[in-house]
């Protein structure tokens, strides 16, 4: 179960709005370019920038749009007939540069250690290109859980918001970036046996 297999709901929510960007001229690539130079914007600027907790509820709040945006440049893309190659190497790539981003303020809030955050970071982008290469294989994408993108923007934004709200981190939570990354592992690992049944069944 992930959170990705309610995209098809939202997806709804938003179709409106999509047909009035595409009667705009907005293509698919410009909202993915735009949303991935959004997440580094952010990231590097909470990472680099002094600032308060405060400022992490940022990340809470773009990380709720920036789906919104991922679910309109695919939109616009499939329904209007705006599909590319092009797309689709920068739909791949812009979400593990934007991921790592926004994962990055993180290796600087205690109790988490710099070492795991940047471990987790790795770790996700392998599982995006795990997912992404069931398609070399014969396979379809693939968007198995326990921890996909959605479900790790959903883990991420909730620490921010506590952050920024004065919420305080006992310090067992500092286990809690090991345990994420030994999720996003297993995520990986269900994806590329998820891929090789496929390619087998076919």
């Amino acid at each position: 179960m992930s959170i990705y297999q309610l995209k098809p709901a939202f997806q709804s929510l938003l179709r409106p709005s999509v047909a009035v960007l595409f009667r705009a001229g907005i293509t698919a690539n410009q909202v993915t370019i735009t949303a991935c130079l959004i997440s580094i914007a952010i990231g590097l600027g909470l990472f680099f920038l002094p600032h308060t907790p405060a400022w992490l509820a940022l990340i809470s709040i773009w990380m709720l749009v920036r789906m919104a945006f991922n679910a309109v440049d695919g939109m616009l893309a499939r329904e209007f007939g705006r599909k590319s190659r092009l797309g689709a190497l920068l739909n791949e790539l812009t979400d593990v540069l934007s991921d790592a981003a926004l994962y990055l303020p993180f290796a600087a809030v205690a109790p988490f250690d710099a070492f795991w955050v940047g471990t987790f970071i790795v770790l996700s982008g392998l599982s995006e290109f795990a997912g992404a290469l069931g398609a070399t294989i014969g396979a379809a994408r693939r968007y198995d859980g326990p921890l996909g993108k959605s479900d790790r923007a959903f883990v991420f934004g909730a620490l921010a918001l506590w952050i920024a709200l004065g919420g305080v981190l006992p310090p067992w939570s500092s286990a809690l970036m090991p345990l994420l990354s030994v999720a996003v592992a297993w995520t990986t690992v269900n994806r590329m046996r998820a891929a090789l049944a496929m390619e087998q069944l076919q």
